[in-house]
């Protein structure tokens, strides 16, 4: 059965002992870079963001940090575009915008 995100627990209602996957010790693979198939990259408003950390944890691909200098930067090298770092943010911060119309 499939879950809903809004259904997911917040990162303060998860159990005691929870293992969250982690990348990793020296980084993702240099070798095997996934982002050759994305139509969509995520886009974060710095403004919206309450630093909560829910699109780290819930991202399948770890791609985003998690470090204080670059809090929750995405590794466009490794992400797929799936969107689920955009749909588990209570403060919609993240935006799915497609790779073509994309300027930076």
């Amino acid at each position: 059965m499939t879950k809903k995100f809004e259904e997911f627990p917040t990162w303060k209602e998860m159990p005691v002992g929870l293992v969250v996957f982690a990348p990793p010790v020296n980084g993702p693979n240099p070798h095997f870079k996934t982002n050759t198939f994305r139509t969509l990259r995520p886009v974060t408003d710095p403004a919206k963001c309450n630093k909560d950390g829910l699109c780290w944890l819930y991202c399948p691909d770890s791609c985003r940090s998690s470090d204080a200098e670059t809090l929750f930067a995405v590794n466009l090298d490794y992400c797929k575009g799936c969107g689920v770092c955009a749909e588990v943010c209570p403060t919609k911060a993240i935006s799915m915008i497609n790779e073509l119309e994309f300027k930076e």
